[in-house]
C-alpha cells in the first residue's frame, strides 16, 4: 500500500533478515480481512508509515532464524494477528489484547501480503500435524477469522445449554457460528445474505433470519420470532455482533435480554445511538473484542483439528498476483468466502 485509494504495488527486494529472537517466514497463505480494507479504503491509519505490505492471517513456514529463535527453525506457523508485549501491566493481568506496546502484522510492520515477513518467535503458533485434507493456507484465517469469536466465545462464557445470535455470518461470522455449536450452545444466525445464512445452517446455526431491507424495529422482531420458534428463554441471551454494521450493532445492543450479554466483535467507524441504562434494567452485560490472546490460539486450532471447526467450505484462494481485484471484490461483496492470497 502506497497511498489510500490507490492500487496495491508489486515491490521486489531481498527477504528481510530475521534479529534476535525473530524468525522469517516464507508465506504460504494470507487471509483478507475487512481491517486491511479499512486502511485501504475506510481512512483508518496504518501504524507503520507508508509504504507498508498489509496483511495479518499469515500462515507460513519458518525459513531462517535470528538468535534465540533456533527452536522455530523449519516449522511450519501461525503468526498471530495481535502480538503483545508480554511484559507490561496488562499483559501480566491477562489483557493482552489491550497492550498499549502490541504489534499488528500489516499495520505496525510488514504483513503477510508478502512472499517473506519477520516477525517476533514468542507468540508463533505450531501448526504443524495437521490432519490430512487441512492445508496449511487455509488455516491461515485462524488469525483472526477464527480465534477473534473464539475469544469472544470465551469471555461470553459460553457452554453446554446456552442460546445465542450471531449478527453477520460472513467473515468471522461463519466461524462464530461453529465455535458456538462446538461449545455446546443453541445458536440462530442473522444476516442480509441467504447464502450466509444456508451456510450457518449446515454449520450448526438452528435457525437463521434475513434481515435485509428491514428496519431496526422489524430486523429485532423477527430475530425474536425466529428465537421463540427455536425454543429459546427469553432471558440470558448470548448476542454477538460480528457484521461490523451500523445496523448490526444497534439490532445487537435491541436484543440485550435480562441476565444476557451482548459482544461488540466487528468494527465499524460510526455512531450508533443506544440505551445505555438497558445495562441496568436487565441486569445484563456488554464487552467489546479486539482480536484474540495468543494463548487462545492453540485451543482454537484444536477446535480445527478436530473438525469441530471446518474452514474449506469458508475460504477460497487466489494467487497474490489477482490482489488488486479480489480487494476490490471484497469491497463490493462479491466473494461470499474468506479469500486467501496464496503467494
Amino acid at each position: 500500500m502506497t497511498a489510500p485509494d490507490q492500487p496495491l504495488v508489486r515491490e521486489a527486494g531481498d527477504p528481510p533478515e530475521p534479529g534476535p529472537g525473530e524468525a522469517r517466514i516464507r508465506v504460504v497463505g494470507c487471509g483478507v480481512c475487512h481491517t486491511d480494507l479499512g486502511f485501504l479504503y475506510g481512512g483508518v491509519r496504518t501504524k507503520h508509515p507508508l509504504p507498508l505490505a498489509l496483511g495479518h492471517e499469515i500462515a507460513g513456514t519458518v525459513e531462517a532464524v535470528g538468535e534465540g529463535a533456533e527452536a522455530w527453525a523449519g516449522k511450519d506457523v501461525v503468526v498471530p494477528a495481535v502480538l503483545p508485549c508480554g511484559d507490561c501491566e496488562l499483559c501480566l493481568a491477562g489483557h493482552e489484547c489491550a497492550c498499549q506496546r502490541q504489534l499488528m502484522p500489516g499495520n505496525d510492520f510488514h504483513g503477510g501480503f508478502a512472499s517473506h515477513l519477520v516477525a517476533p518467535v514468542r507468540w508463533l503458533v505450531d501448526a504443524g500435524g495437521l490432519p490430512a485434507g487441512l492445508e496449511l493456507q487455509d488455516v491461515s484465517v485462524l488469525a483472526d477469522a477464527v480465534t477473534t469469536p473464539y475469544q469472544a466465545m470465551v469471555r461470553a462464557k459460553v457452554g453446554d445449554g446456552d442460546h445465542a445470535v450471531l449478527i453477520g455470518a460472513g467473515g468471522i461470522g461463519s466461524f462464530g457460528v461453529q465455535i458456538a455449536a462446538a461449545m455446546g450452545a443453541r445458536t440462530v444466525a442473522v444476516d442480509v445474505d441467504d447464502l450466509k445464512i444456508e451456510r450457518a445452517l449446515a454449520h450448526g446455526a438452528v435457525a437463521g433470519v434475513n434481515t435485509r431491507g428491514l428496519d431496526a424495529k422489524a430486523a429485532r422482531k423477527a430475530v425474536q420470532a425466529a428465537c421463540k420458534e427455536a425454543g429459546f428463554p427469553r432471558h440470558g441471551l448470548k448476542v454477538f455482533e460480528m457484521s461490523g454494521t451500523p445496523a448490526g450493532q444497534e439490532l445487537a445492543w435491541s436484543l440485550m435480554s435480562h441476565a444476557g450479554t451482548v459482544a461488540i466483535v466487528g468494527f465499524c467507524l460510526d455512531r450508533v445511538p443506544v440505551r445505555l441504562s438497558n445495562l441496568m434494567a436487565f441486569d445484563a452485560e456488554a464487552f467489546g473484542n479486539w482480536g484474540c490472546r495468543p494463548q487462545l490460539y492453540a485451543p482454537a486450532l484444536d477446535l480445527i483439528r478436530a473438525g469441530q471447526v471446518q474452514v474449506g467450505p469458508f475460504v477460497r484462494r487466489f494467487p497474490m498476483d489477482e490482489i488488486n481485484q479480489v480487494l476490490q471484490d471484497v469491497h463490493h461483496h462479491r466473494i461470499p468466502e474468506r479469500p486467501v492470497l496464496v503467494p
